[in-house]
């Protein structure tokens, strides 16, 4: 799995996830930018892990969950549903529609294009937040579902990731008219994976959707991290 592919939201989410202009950024926004690219970032072959999904209309009162286990590794991505409830309809538009994206995606290798790379965005240090956390802001270079205009946030020590959020700037669908993105991230065996995605997303007619998506890992990299449990086992078939 690339940099990218690590990036990547998983379709209404389907989140996305910098160059050398750093614009006006004084001595210590390079400083900053510096550490944070030069951050080491090794690429996990494999990963296996147990993601949550939640999702509500508040127009409708429509909501739904699912717990749902997901691979990647040199084959592709591979989903697992292991139990669901609530709303057919986000069930089958947001959650599996979101899920077989992503599979199409690792597919065509195309996460790639959103990494957090100067190619892709021009960094703008805004300095030290209250969390204690500083911040470089991200413009990106193009449109994509992949590519959020907005702001990272990382350790001022060591550049290391915590927090991305921002805008998408291409929607998924024409349905949806503007989709808000906070990513979370957390080294694990070595390797910076994404945690938590939560998107607020303003869709036609249905109004204002809100989304979250955890994972717990269960191996990354080959190596065993941790022993997630499902909610309730139930019977399944990878798609």
């Amino acid at each position: 799995m690339t940099r990218g592919l690590r990036l990547s939201l998983s379709a209404l989410s389907v989140v996305a996830l910098l160059a050398a202009d750093v614009g006006a950024a004084g001595p210590t926004g390079a400083s900053l930018l510096q550490r944070f690219l030069a951050v080491d970032d090794p690429t996990p072959a494999q990963f296996r892990a147990l993601r949550h999904l939640e999702a509500r209309n508040e127009k409708f009162d429509k909501s739904a969950w699912m717990d749902v286990w997901t691979e990647g590794d040199a084959s592709g991505f591979r989903y697992e549903i292991v139990r669901e409830e609530g709303s057919d309809t986000i069930r089958s538009k947001v959650f599996r529609a979101s899920l077989d994206l992503e599979r199409d995606m690792w597919a065509s290798g195309e996460p790639d294009g959103g990494a957090l790379t100067q190619d892709n965005y021009v960094f703008e240090d805004r300095g030290a937040q209250p969390d204690g956390l500083a911040s470089l802001g991200v413009k990106p270079r193009r449109k994509g579902v992949l590519m959020v205009d907005g702001s990272i946030f990382v350790n001022p020590d060591d550049g290391e990731l915590v927090r991305m959020e921002g805008l998408l700037t291409k929607t998924p669908s024409f349905w949806t008219r503007r989709v808000e993105i906070v990513r979370w991230y957390q080294r694990i065996a070595g390797f910076r994976m994404p945690t938590v995605l939560e998107s607020v997303a303003n869709v036609r007619i249905a109004g204002v959707s809100t989304f979250r998506m955890t994972y717990e890992y269960e191996s990354v990299n080959g190596q065993r991290v941790g022993n997630p449990q499902p909610r309730s086992l139930a019977r399944a078939t990878f798609r």
